[in-house]
């Protein structure tokens, strides 16, 4: 899509990232220049709308909502066994936790063993 009027970001771009500067994951430069061409451009930010309204909807609708306590406890085994596997490896495992639960973030630095070698 596109409005047909000349910006430094083509539509279909800032339209394609319109998701994840609603969930504040665009790095401060690239949310500054969506924003700028939602500031000038009224196909995009009326789309812009249309999903800041959807996300809205679905954080009413759903978003009381938790796992299981079944999937929980899957989930925590999981991150647990990967994180015995990434130590065996020296990995670095990084866990956060905020009020929405558990996030988990691997930072892997492989060492060469000869164990590991799929090489005969």
């Amino acid at each position: 899509m596109s409005c047909g009027d000349p910006h430094d970001t083509d539509c279909s771009e800032v339209l394609a990232e319109l998701w994840l500067f609603l969930d504040n994951e665009c790095d401060h430069q690239r949310g500054e220049l969506l924003r700028r061409h939602l500031d000038e451009c009224g196909p995009c930010l009326e789309e812009f709308g249309l999903e800041e309204h959807l996300k809205a909807l679905l954080a009413r609708k759903c978003g009381g909502d938790h796992a299981p306590d079944a999937l929980r406890h899957r989930l925590r085994q999981s991150i647990h066994e990967i994180m015995l596997r990434q130590a065996v490896l020296g990995a670095e495992v990084i866990v956060q936790q905020d009020d929405d639960g558990a996030i988990v973030e691997v930072s892997t630095t492989v060492e060469s063993h000869a164990w590991l070698s799929t090489e005969s």
